[in-house]
């Protein structure tokens, strides 16, 4: 690659490279999927599973792309991937519930990250709340979401909801946090501190 078609931008201290600071770093101007998915691996995720009530019952799917962008009113967003059995169903709902994982849950984000099971087949594990939705109620921490747009985003679709009701079972600091990262599930706790 010449200096001419490629980016470079300032790069940082790094003798194991041969660079050292000021240098430059070739940085190639396209970024293909598997590119992209290589950036994101190294970015640790929170994991949430998401669940709604489908035309054929309830629906669930694993997401690490939860986050909260407003206290007052309280929303948050997530993606959901084409890709989902699960999204269509959750595309067509008013309201969802996003169930907040630590790694005490870790059962429930690999049966929802799972293709072609029953992810509801064990019923004492799930219930109804009082409005319809399927609410694992055991969880850390779940919240039911009233979907208040769409944003269609390449193959998946970004969802803002605002939550209109919550509950707390183990609160932050008492458990240990459950987070994705390069393709694994992985636990927080003192020995991650730094």
């Amino acid at each position: 690659m010449t200096e001419s078609n490629a980016q470079r931008v300032p790069g940082d201290l790094d003798e194991a490279h041969g660079r050292t600071a000021g240098d430059l770093i070739s940085v190639p101007g396209a970024l293909d999927a598997d590119g992209f998915k290589t950036l994101f691996r190294g970015h640790p995720g929170g994991v949430a599973v998401i669940t709604a009530e489908g035309p054929g019952g309830p629906v669930a799917l694993t997401a690490t792309s939860v986050a909260s962008v407003s206290a007052d009113p309280p929303m948050l967003i997530f993606s959901v991937s084409s890709q989902s059995s699960a999204t269509p169903s959750i595309l067509a709902a008013d309201t969802i519930v996003v169930h907040l994982l630590d790694a005490a849950d870790l059962d429930l984000a690999k049966l929802a990250a799972t293709s072609g099971v029953d992810r509801f087949a064990d019923t004492s594990r799930w219930t109804r709340l009082p409005t319809g939705e399927p609410v694992f109620p055991s969880v850390r921490a779940w919240a039911r979401c009233a979907i208040v747009s769409r944003l269609e985003a390449g193959g998946s679709t970004v969802i803002a909801a605002h939550a209109l009701q919550g509950q707390t079972n183990r609160e932050p600091g008492s458990d240990t946090p459950l987070v994705y990262h390069n393709r694994t599930w992985h636990a927080l706790g003192e020995h991650t501190r730094i």
